[in-house]
């Protein structure tokens, strides 16, 4: 790290105060970013950095680090890390990984999001796409490209990383399972060979100790999920809360008459869908298709 402190670059700075002046109102929930990205510039300035060199040694285009350091972009909890040790920050950014991954994620699913990065027990019907913890990336960025109003590149970007991040919880859940409804695998979201790629992930993540993954065929007379996916999150304090969502409006039910209801039908659910293990050869045989 130089020992000289160097004066801000120009140019740089004369970028911030035009973000700073465009007038645009700040995403919900994006405080939290741009109070990291102030922090983030104060460190590289005290180390005497310029932001160019700064981006060369950690990998990052200096038009990124501008991004991170002006709240405009979300920051990894990996590049967090690194510029916290790089800075000699002493911690400081880290402090503030947690409140900024989670403005990774769309306002109405933040508070689900924190539910689950703690949850000790998950339970998922879904019955449009494949479940976010399970969707690999080109998946993902297919379904956040169908979005209506579109989303700018950025922000895309910003969410693909947000659901990949989430799947972290395979390290630490001790028990997920999943019920998808047969349609779901047979619509092409991203195209055929996207579609090919989520099937293959499927069988791989079900292959986890922990993870159950059942299909709901659609030949069945029953179904007791036709009202829409939820999900049903087990916390280390053995309560257990419902997340439902539609149309971009979430909900979060803490109250045991409504939880006890979404219990009931996941319940039906796991009964009236295939087993795990019919489920694999389904997918299986799908995979064998031409």
């Amino acid at each position: 790290m130089s020992d000289k402190l160097r004066q801000p670059d120009r140019a740089e700075e004369s970028t911030d105060d035009a973000d700073a002046e465009s007038g645009q109102p700040p995403e919900p929930g994006m405080g939290v970013v741009r109070v990291f990205g102030r922090q983030l510039k104060r460190f590289r300035l005290r180390a005497g950095i310029e932001r160019a060199e700064f981006g060369r040694r950690m990998g990052y285009s200096a038009s990124t680090i501008a991004a991170y350091e002006q709240g405009r972009r979300v920051p990894t909890s990996r590049f967090i890390d690194l510029a916290d040790e790089l800075l000699d920050a002493d911690g400081v950014l880290q402090e503030m990984k947690e409140e900024v991954a989670q403005a990774q994620y769309p306002a109405f699913f933040r508070d689900a999001a924190g539910l689950e990065a703690k949850a000790v027990g998950l339970h998922v019907y879904a019955n449009q796409v494949v479940p976010g913890l399970l969707q690999t990336e080109d998946y993902a960025r297919a379904v956040f490209q169908m979005m209506r109003p579109p989303l700018d590149d950025a922000t895309m970007e910003q969410r693909v990383a947000g659901r990949l991040a989430r799947q972290d919880i395979f390290a630490q859940c001790p028990l997920m399972t999943f019920v998808i409804d047969e349609s779901v695998l047979k619509r092409p979201i991203g195209g055929r060979g996207v579609l090919r790629g989520q099937l293959e992930q499927l069988l791989l993540v079900g292959q986890r100790r922990m993870v159950e993954i059942q299909l709901m065929p659609l030949d069945r007379e029953v179904n007791a999920g036709l009202a829409g996916p939820f999900t049903l999150i087990e916390t280390a304090e053995g309560r257990r809360i419902a997340y439902v969502e539609v149309q971009n409006v979430s909900r979060v039910h803490t109250e045991r008459a409504a939880v006890r209801g979404l219990e009931t039908k996941y319940s039906s659910l796991r009964a009236q869908a295939l087993t795990p293990q019919e489920s694999v050869a389904y997918v299986e045989k799908l995979l064998r298709e031409p």
